[in-house]
């Protein structure tokens, strides 16, 4: 898929109860993967051993998975289980009726040591035929090639600020963004609906603080 080379090509069904069988997730998220999904397929390996690649330093394989659905919603919660049970990186294409999407989580090691990891964001591709996905193999080694991936199906969701800052902190400073614009909306509700005026005004004040913040950022 994705015009990737065939020596990374893998081509295998995974039934989807391997995802929820014999494991503690809710009886919603199983509901999710009976009801959302009709197929799972390993389509690509990109490894050092399928290509040739330098190792990377915190990314050592990205699987693609080809996730065929019943309609074209899909809980994310469906997603961060996958990329729980995988211990690699994982670029999803999720596909309804010939279009696609692409959906990448921006995932790194857990902070205990473990061979763990966390999903702190997904981004994704808006539907479109599987040519047209911005999507494409870049870099020298596996993490380069991985940062790539999670530029490029982002877009302008991540805007890099400073020459050379690192993925990493271009997530960390976008996440915090999100983060402050919830508080600007949620605070904003609450003036709306305030009848005392000396709260209003303590409000309004937390939200210009707010967007200072956010133009800074």
């Amino acid at each position: 898929m994705l015009g990737l080379p065939k020596t990374t090509e893998f081509n295998k069904r995974i039934p989807k109860q391997k995802f929820y069988e014999n494991l503690e997730i809710s009886p919603a998220l199983k509901k999710v993967f009976v009801d959302q999904v009709k197929t799972i397929y390993w389509r690509n390996k990109i490894a050092t051993t399928t290509l040739n690649l330098a190792p990377g330093t915190d990314v050592t394989e990205i699987e693609v998975f080809e996730v065929k659905l019943t309609e074209q919603t899909l809980d994310e919660g469906m997603l961060r289980q996958m990329d729980k049970e995988i211990p690699y990186h994982i670029l999803f294409l999720l596909e309804h009726q010939g279009k696609y999407q692409a959906w990448i989580g921006y995932k790194e090691a857990s902070i205990f040591g473990t061979a763990a990891f966390k999903v702190n964001k997904y981004y994704h591709t808006e539907w479109m035929e599987e040519d047209d996905l911005p999507v494409e193999l870049e870099g020298l080694d596996i993490d380069a090639v991985y940062e790539n991936f999670v530029k490029q199906i982002a877009g302008d969701k991540l805007q890099v600020v400073e020459a050379g800052e690192s993925l990493k902190d271009t997530v960390a400073r976008e996440e915090e963004k999100e983060a402050l614009r919830k508080q600007i909306t949620s605070l904003q509700a609450k003036v709306k609906k305030e009848k005392q005026l000396n709260k209003q005004m303590q409000m309004n004040k937390e939200i210009k603080e707010l967007k200072k913040r956010l133009e800074v950022l």
